[in-house]
């Protein structure tokens, strides 16, 4: 995600509250990953870290790399659901690794390159397609894997927990009152979010 200084002097302009946050952390580092080397192996990772504490999570996904192998989506069709659940994965992550799989060979879920030219929204209406990846999952994709600049996750705890704290709300945000709000920082929304996230570490 690049061109942060425009990003921040817009977010300025249109929202004083931001304005604030934005002086006290100073400028955003919100950086990309290094380029997406596979969808498929991306998505993997998220299927497998989902409601994990890290370490557990990468213990799990080490385990299942481990037996799989190269990760293609061949491959981890290839291994009978039992093996699967033998790396640690869930039942229902064992189901959606071999969904992914199967929509990654059906061009439902595109390699990086054709990704890329995709909007967001279509982005979002393919991956989610897969069991067991919903809206929040891809708009991180989004957000940290191919560094789209304008994605607001409503759904996000931390975004909505740093808006409700900088507007000085008793409860949290609605995502559809979020929404609303964050209009005024298009084309920005992620550059947004990160501060949001950053104001529920502040003190």
């Amino acid at each position: 995600m690049k061109r942060h200084g425009e990003a921040e002097t817009h977010l300025r302009r249109v929202d004083r509250r931001l304005a604030r946050i934005i002086d006290e952390i100073g400028p955003c580092r919100l950086l990309p990953r290094p380029p997406l080397g596979s969808t498929f192996a991306a998505l993997a990772e998220s299927i497998a870290y989902q409601q994990l504490t890290g370490k557990a999570a990468a213990t799990i996904f080490g385990r299942f790399k481990k037996r799989v192998g190269r990760l293609t989506p061949r491959k981890v069709l290839a291994l009978p659901l039992p093996e699967l659940r033998a790396c640690g994965l869930s039942q229902a992550k064992a189901m959606a690794m071999q969904d992914l799989a199967a929509k990654a060979l059906e061009g439902v879920v595109p390699p990086p390159r054709k990704l890329a030219s995709l909007d967001d929204e279509e982005i979002v209406s393919r991956l989610t397609q897969v069991r067991g990846i919903g809206r929040w999952t891809v708009e991180m994709l989004l957000i940290f894997g191919l560094g789209r600049p304008d994605v607001l996750p409503l759904s996000d705890y931390g975004v909505r927990k740093g808006f409700t704290r900088l507007w000085g709300r008793r409860e949290l945000v609605k995502p559809g009152d979020l929404a609303e709000a964050g209009q005024v920082w298009a084309p920005w929304r992620s550059v947004a979010s990160w501060y949001l996230w950053r104001a529920c570490e502040m003190d």
